[in-house]
């Protein structure tokens, strides 16, 4: 993973004024490809209060059955800090308390939905499970809200990580995206200030304790790319975010794919009276790339790679489409460029055998 700025680097050149950025660690990365764009200490150990709840959503999720009721028991409510007010012997869902753990921060929700998805320690080590399989190594879980323990702590980088597993389920990003949903007679408000402030923002997670300090991790899409920046220890993150989120999406540009009616491949024809035709582009094709990118792009084709007369002009035949690794750029449809009649027909070997016998007869 190529890093394109870091420490000093980030806070004089991209940041206004050469302002110094306040958080004790930053990452910005990109969420589809891994690359880190820009950071700052990001693989410093340190806690990260609420922010931990992301892994809590993500392993939920993963339990599936988001429907399924469940009764709030009283060790449920007993749990201090930021809460969402969970009342003993209440009825509600997997899915509402996961909208009460990422909006409202509900510790009470972190511990209700570890002790509905197997239980408090089994889930604590479903999360560092989770966490391994990541392939994270400095990354450990002692409870699934953020509580302060020696032993919980995680990275910069490694929290972005986490984040962009999470992102890839649609159900979390609706969660972390809204602004406020209710359960039963209460209604539970996003404390994520970039929702309304940021263009492109998806949301994600804040986070507080006296040691962490504010940790904040957003994430926001612009022109098809998708970013993920986390600030840890930071008195001003709010608008560190959007400064760092900034830094990160001037890094790309756009690029031209191809061109509507470009020829941009070839295929081959059987019994026509060409042997090949052209395959030309539908629509013009952009994508914003950084330029790294650009040499990394492949294109790969959908569809039959020969066909057989008649060929007719403009007819579909197939699809392109643009991709750096994993991470889909762009799709389009491909017309065959030009036509493709059928060939004379010839004579069957029994007619060459007979016209060597016979003669050819006159035409």
């Amino acid at each position: 993973m190529k890093k394109l700025w870091c420490g000093i680097l980030l806070c004089l050149l991209l940041l206004p004024d050469s302002r110094a950025l306040s958080a004790q660690s930053a990452v910005v990365m990109d969420a589809d490809t891994g690359e880190v764009l820009l950071e700052q200490n990001g693989d410093a150990r340190l806690p990260m209060a609420s922010t931990t709840k992301i892994m809590t959503a993500l392993v939920a999720l993963g339990e599936g059955d988001l429907d399924r009721e469940y009764t709030v028991k009283k060790e449920y409510t007993r749990v201090e800090g930021s809460s969402m007010y969970l009342q003993e012997g209440e009825t509600l869902t997997l899915r509402d308390t996961l909208y009460g753990l990422m909006l409202e921060s509900g510790n009470d929700a972190a511990v209700a939905i570890a002790g509905e998805c197997g239980g408090f320690d089994v889930f604590i080590e479903k999360m560092n499970a989770k966490a391994a399989e990541l392939g994270l190594t400095d990354t450990h879980f002692d409870n699934p809200n953020g509580l302060s323990s020696e032993t919980h702590y995680t990275t910069a980088h490694e929290l972005a990580q986490i984040t962009a597993a999470a992102l890839r389920d649609p159900v979390f990003r609706q969660i972390v995206s809204t602004q406020s949903y209710t359960v039963g007679q209460r209604t539970l408000s996003n404390h994520n200030r970039l929702l309304s402030m940021y263009e492109g923002a998806i949301g994600v997670k804040t986070g507080y304790t006296k040691a962490a300090g504010r940790c904040l991790v957003s994430a926001a899409e612009r022109n098809g790319r998708t970013l993920i920046a986390v600030t840890l220890n930071d008195p001003n993150d709010w608008n560190d975010h959007i400064e760092l989120l900034d830094a990160g999406f001037a890094q790309y540009e756009e690029i031209t794919l191809h061109e509507a009616g470009e020829e941009v491949a070839v295929q081959r024809v059987f019994g026509g009276d060409a042997d090949t035709v052209p395959l030309v582009a539908q629509h013009t094709l952009t994508a914003y790339v950084t330029p790294e990118e650009k040499d990394r792009i492949e294109a790969v084709r959908y569809g039959d790679k020969i066909c057989y007369a008649p060929v007719v002009k403009s007819a579909a035949a197939g699809q392109i489409e643009y991709r750096i690794g994993d991470k889909a750029l762009a799709k389009d449809t491909l017309l065959y460029g030009s036509a493709s009649i059928l060939a004379p027909e010839e004579k069957s070997l029994t007619e060459r055998i007979l016209d060597r016998i016979f003669g050819e007869k006159d035409q």
